[in-house]
């Protein structure tokens, strides 16, 4: 098999294995814990960014929006987890009332994403 071919094999997988991720809509920084064990991926995920910005699975959207969502995703499926990602600048206060309001919308289970401490 030629070189040339091979190298448009790789650039085509690079190319499409580089799109699979979707970006976040801002920047945020987990805060560091101790604790080893990995979030799981499965179900929806929250940011919660330093200056209080929301977005739902990589999409910024205003606090009312985001609520209607979830409420519809999780009347579809009761036992959808939700993983919180906030950034580590941000209020506690934010962060409860938030976690507060997605009890209210009947997550069962909410998960808190951080990162191992950094050495």
């Amino acid at each position: 098999m030629p070189l040339i071919n091979i190298v448009f094999l790789l650039l085509i997988f690079f190319m499409v294995a580089g799109r699979l991720g979707a970006s976040d809509p801002f920047e945020v920084t987990p805060p560091e814990t101790g604790q080893a064990e990995a979030a799981r991926m499965d179900g929806v995920e929250i940011l919660l960014g330093a200056d209080g910005a929301l977005a739902l699975d990589a999409r910024e959207m205003e606090r009312a929006a985001l609520m209607a969502e979830l409420a519809r995703r999780l009347g579809d499926a009761p036992g959808t987890r939700v993983r919180l990602r906030a950034d580590e600048g941000g209020e506690a206060r934010a962060l409860v009332a938030l976690m507060q309001e997605l009890r209210a919308l009947g997550a069962r289970e909410v998960t808190l994403v951080t990162r191992p401490v950094s050495r």
